[in-house]
């Protein structure tokens, strides 16, 4: 089926106003001008904003100081209450650069579902964050060791989504919340105390009094064992190639594996002194030939 079309009113339609350009081009640096205001104020605002909530956490931790409250809770509260107020604030410049609220609400209500499922991870950290919080498993100042990876450390800081660790090794080890509420931990809850086994070997030739004498010797010795803490050297049992000794003493935390390499190069300078051998395991090999 063929329709005629009026050329006329095409050309009605899709004629343009010969001073639409250059009015838009004459009107185009006050637009600029205005945008480029707004950019300036809303980071001028931004700036401002930044220095209040500064003040305002400032105020609120020397009220928690005062409170004496769990530093843990402070720190807790402290970056919880930051990331509010920045969301406050960055919703009024939004606002005030033009952007409609109620609009911008819907948006944001529409979008609820993407935004819980990209930050989920996020918001299992912050939950965890909350049951840290109250049912404080661990608070700061502990030496605490998590299961999942093994890390251990001194709590120094819980926020919102993160808790940090500071290792023996003086390194720090930041651990989403979540995986700390739901994983299994160690607190040694303001224990700064470690005990330390270590089996020793001698040769089944020794002179097992002599050797256990040497063994307290070594510990005696040693300036990083806690002898007031006790300490023991049994035997534990006849091996295949060798008698093991098994001792136990107690170090401080912070210098559990320098305090556990000093006792075991005491232990072997000890041994090498009385003449005493720590057996390792070698294989004989032994070829038959045939005689023809």
């Amino acid at each position: 089926m063929t329709e005629n079309i009026d050329v006329n009113t095409v050309a009605e339609v899709v004629q343009v106003d010969p001073n639409a350009l250059d009015k838009f081009m004459k009107e185009l640096p006050d637009h600029l001008l205005i945008f480029g205001v707004r950019v300036i104020l809303c980071l001028l605002v931004f700036w401002v904003g930044g220095r209040i909530i500064s003040l305002l956490r400032k105020i609120v931790r020397k009220a928690m100081e005062k409170s004496k409250l769990d530093p843990g809770a402070s720190s807790f509260i402290d970056s919880f209450l930051k990331a509010v107020l920045y969301v406050i604030l960055i919703f009024l410049i939004l606002t005030s650069f033009g952007v409609n609220a109620a609009s911008l609400a819907a948006i944001l209500g529409s979008a609820g579902v993407a935004i819980g499922l990209a930050i989920q991870g996020s918001l299992a950290n912050f939950a965890g964050g909350v049951l840290i919080l109250l049912l404080k498993p661990f608070v700061i100042g502990d030496y605490i060791e998590e299961s999942a990876h093994g890390h251990a450390g001194v709590v120094t800081k819980i926020q919102v989504f993160y808790t940090y660790l500071r290792t023996l090794e003086g390194r720090e080890v930041v651990i989403p919340n979540g995986q700390l509420s739901n994983n299994s931990l160690v607190n040694f809850k303001g224990n700064h105390t470690a005990g330390c086994l270590i089996p020793v070997g001698v040769s089944y030739d020794t002179d097992l009094k002599m050797a256990r004498e040497v063994l307290i010797g070594a510990i005696e010795e040693n300036p990083y064992v806690l002898k007031e803490k006790g300490y023991s050297v049994n035997v534990k049992e006849f091996a295949d190639s060798a008698i093991v000794f098994t001792v136990f003493c107690h170090f401080r935390v912070e210098s559990y594996y320098m305090a556990k390499t000093s006792l075991l190069i005491g232990i072997k300078e000890a041994f090498d002194q009385e003449g005493i051998t720590i057996p390792f395991t070698q294989i004989d090999l032994q070829i038959k030939r045939d005689m023809v």
